[in-house]
């Protein structure tokens, strides 16, 4: 059930405009996100909050979890206060060498349904990596181009609670500022990648009309004390964190 309790309390967290979604209202594109959870008792979990590796995701023997990136596509609105059903497959497992280290891509495939009629169907790609190499030298993220247009945006330690809390994502990246920063090497709590993207998926409603196809992709990573800015040029968006940093690019594509 696409609750609308839920609905509301994501409404809340974006600080959207105007009353939030009523029973058989449409959701906004990625709302999918806040339902479904998988609830695993703890010893169900690894170290990091995330499900265990080596039940439905296989363990590739690297520690770091990280949402990379992804594509979606919208076949139709999902509507407030409505069954829906979600499936999900492992679509594809890869191992590489980066400039870090090893690497394991793993990419599903979603796919959700109301009234027995596709959606929205998702590719989610992941990344697992090694643990930080403290002698290592700090990856030199890419520059943001110029943007047509630029929205100021933040994201205090409220507001990834919260999205974590009503995705249900326990990784501990976005709320344990001591494990962020001495476990995985962060500078303090970092942003969701999904929270980005849902940012940018609702820059680009607003700015071209419905969606039919999206596609991100992690570039560098937002911490929560940074400001940063949603920007467009075009079908382009991309997130721009200090100093021109890019740190997540996007391409939407109007129905």
């Amino acid at each position: 059930m696409m609750d609308t309790a839920r609905a509301a309390a994501l409404h809340a967290v974006l600080d959207l405009p105007g009353p939030p979604p009523r029973s058989g209202d449409p959701l906004p594109p990625f709302a999918h996100q806040i339902y479904f959870w998988d609830a695993l008792p703890p010893v169900a979990l690894g170290r990091d909050g995330h499900p265990r590796i080596g039940d439905f995701i296989p363990d590739l023997g690297l520690s770091r979890r990280m949402w990379a990136g992804g594509r979606l596509e919208f076949t139709r609105d999902l509507r407030a206060g409505l069954p829906a059903r979600k499936t999900t497959v492992i679509e594809d497992v890869a191992r590489k060498r980066g400039r870090s280290g090893p690497l394991g891509f793993v990419t599903l495939r979603h796919e959700v349904s109301q009234d027995g009629a596709l959606c929205a169907t998702e590719w989610q790609d992941l990344v697992y990596r090694a643990d930080p190499d403290p002698g290592a030298p700090t990856p030199i993220p890419p520059q943001a181009p110029v943007a047509e247009h630029r929205a100021p945006v933040s994201f205090d330690p409220v507001v990834l609670f919260r999205y974590s809390a009503l995705t249900f994502n326990g990784h501990r990246i976005h709320y344990d500022r001591d494990y962020a920063q001495s476990v995985e090497g962060y500078g303090g709590l970092v942003v969701h990648g999904p929270l980005l993207a849902q940012r940018l998926m609702l820059l680009a409603q607003d700015r071209l009309g419905p969606l039919r196809r999206f596609r991100f992709r992690g570039t560098a990573p937002l911490i929560d004390t940074e400001d940063a800015a949603l920007c467009q040029s075009g079908n382009a968006f991309w997130v721009e964190g200090p100093d021109n940093r890019l740190c997540m690019t996007a391409e939407a594509e109007a129905a």
